[in-house]
């Protein structure tokens, strides 16, 4: 791509990025900081990859998938997941008609536009893997039926750090199907003190769609476009190999805290990622800063650690950060 090529896409996606503004101050009517978690949000939207959040109770997770939905004109679905959960709670079943003598289907909250799955790892292997189908296919099969999801489709999984009992660890295939993992943090503060004044205030500003669907989907065709220059590819792989081989000294001694190291959908996904950030930032190409910025979330659930690594509480995200810090940027 040459240079006005380049300029081309810059004014493309300065057009096509305009509705981000008006999405975002309709985001913030009724959520307050947590900057890093909007964002990632939307890279998932705009990239088409799901997002499993991790953090504690009361940080606005449903609240921020609820009012983005409200805002998007699309529909919103929130499931609890606990251990007594059935596949047909989420997917949908098929009902008996005694009238017609015939069986009618009843659709699950899986057919919606953005799926809350709230505390994930409470639901047994089965009704994860039904998850995952329709994760992964964008499809669901209730009977011998099989139906197609919305293709403005996004799961929103929320795991909780804190308390383990009567959870169920998910399946390295299934995290593997979450582009992002995103740890959410507490607010500073300042933020805490603005949410506490908009929360027991008089009124709240209700949430109105400012934006339709269809949008979301054109900017996805333009997000897809964005150049990816050759030396900007290589950092990527440079990293996804790293994971699995460490190289030189400064990094030798990682050998021994990774099990297995990012899948070629790392790769892949950490592209997309990246181009989605670009598109956030109104540029028509991506830089190396946007490789680096999306590299801890979409590296860090993916890379398995040792039990030397756990013994010493080294996480896969933090492996990925010494990466990060080692390896040359272009």
């Amino acid at each position: 791509m040459n240079l006005a090529d380049v300029r081309q896409m810059n004014q493309e996606v300065e057009r096509e990025a305009l509705f981000l503004q008006t999405l975002l101050q309709e985001i913030r009517k009724a959520v307050v900081g947590q900057d890093t978690l909007v964002e990632r949000v939307l890279v998932g939207l705009l990239a088409n990859g799901h997002i499993l959040l991790e953090g504690v109770p009361g940080l606005a997770k449903t609240l921020l998938v609820k009012t983005l939905a409200q805002a998007i004109n699309g529909n919103f679905s929130r499931l609890q997941f606990t251990p007594d959960l059935l596949p047909a709670d989420l997917i949908g079943t098929q009902i008996y008609n005694t009238a017609t003598s015939q069986f009618s289907v009843h659709q699950g909250p899986i057919f919606a536009n953005l799926v809350l799955a709230d505390e994930i790892n409470r639901a047994p292997a089965k009704v994860q893997s039904a998850l995952l189908e329709a994760m992964q296919e964008r499809q669901v099969t209730i009977g011998d039926t099989t139906f197609p999801l919305e293709e403005l489709f996004l799961v929103l999984a929320t795991q909780n750090p804190i308390e383990q009992e009567g959870t169920y660890p998910l399946p390295e295939a299934q995290v593997d199907r979450f582009m992002l993992k995103v740890r959410v943090d507490y607010p500073s503060r300042d933020e805490e003190r603005d949410i506490v004044n908009m929360i027991t205030g008089e009124s709240q500003s209700p949430i109105t769609p400012v934006i339709e669907p269809q949008q979301l989907l054109n900017a996805r065709k333009v997000v897809r476009r964005i150049h990816v220059d050759e030396r900007v590819k290589e950092y990527v792989l440079d990293l996804v190999l790293a994971t699995r081989n460490p190289p030189g000294s400064a990094l030798g001694d990682l050998r021994n805290l990774i099990a297995y190291g990012a899948s070629p959908r790392a790769s892949i996904y950490l592209v997309e990622a990246a181009r989605a950030n670009a598109f956030l930032n109104g540029r028509g190409y991506i830089t190396p800063e946007d490789v680096k910025q999306l590299a801890p979330d979409v590296l860090g659930h993916r890379v398995i650690t040792t039990y030397e690594a756990e013994a010493e509480e080294i996480t896969g995200a933090i492996i990925v950060q010494r990466i990060l810090d080692h390896i040359d940027v272009p």
